[in-house]
């Protein structure tokens, strides 16, 4: 194993280029995962355009529109880490109205936001459609090791320490659950690609020994 360190710049042209080039049935399903800290979904947003100049037409999904209600998500308070873990988002919707339909099986109509937590009602969002070809980019944390059905998994790895350092106070309560994340699914070991953004201004991307230079 080695780590590569990349600029930010070079980390969106690499995986674009990288997901651009992976066949599928028919449409991407593509994770990105990793703490609120690691920014998961600023990477993801940064893929779109340059998997479009691919020619693959490519939805963003963030699990923070596919939350579950208020009166489910915080029955046992609002920084119960457990509860974050184990059932904030609501990942049967997931699977049901994105990566089914994203799926070789389905038609491709995509439900881009399923909760609005702030109003705390359903989004009311429109069905879009991804043609086949397409990519559909989903970020959030604890989306790997659940059974949810991706093609290719990209995980966001931090150290505690920095994980740590880089959280919010307003958020420290959500450490206990990244740890127990680290600790139970351990995505690291075994996500399609593992980049490590202790400084997410200098990231570095973890390549086994036989992986092409």
């Amino acid at each position: 194993m080695r780590v590569r360190p990349i600029s930010p710049q070079r980390l969106v042209t690499e995986l674009a280029q990288r997901l651009a080039d992976t066949e599928s049935a028919a449409r991407l399903r593509v994770a990105v995962d990793g703490p609120a800290a690691a920014r998961p979904e600023e990477l993801a947003a940064a893929l779109v355009d340059p998997l479009r100049a691919y020619g693959r037409p490519t939805r963003h999904i963030r699990t923070d529109d596919f939350l579950r209600p208020a009166s489910v998500r915080l029955e046992h308070g609002r920084t119960n880490p457990d509860a974050y873990y184990e059932g904030w988002v609501d990942e049967a919707g997931l699977h049901r109205e994105v990566l089914d339909p994203a799926g070789p099986a389905g038609d491709g109509r995509i439900l881009p936001s399923l909760w609005d937590a702030r109003a705390d009602r359903a989004s009311r969002a429109a069905y879009v459609e991804v043609p086949p070809g397409g990519v559909v980019l989903i970020s959030g944390a604890f989306l790997l090791g659940g059974g949810l059905p991706f093609d290719v998994t990209v995980h966001l790895e931090m150290s505690a320490a920095a994980l740590s350092r880089r959280t919010t106070a307003e958020l420290a309560w959500t450490l206990p659950a990244y740890a127990r994340y680290a600790e139970e699914v351990a995505p690291a070991t075994f996500a399609d690609l593992v980049i490590r953004v202790d400084d997410p201004r200098h990231p570095a991307i973890v390549e086994s020994a036989d992986d092409p230079v």
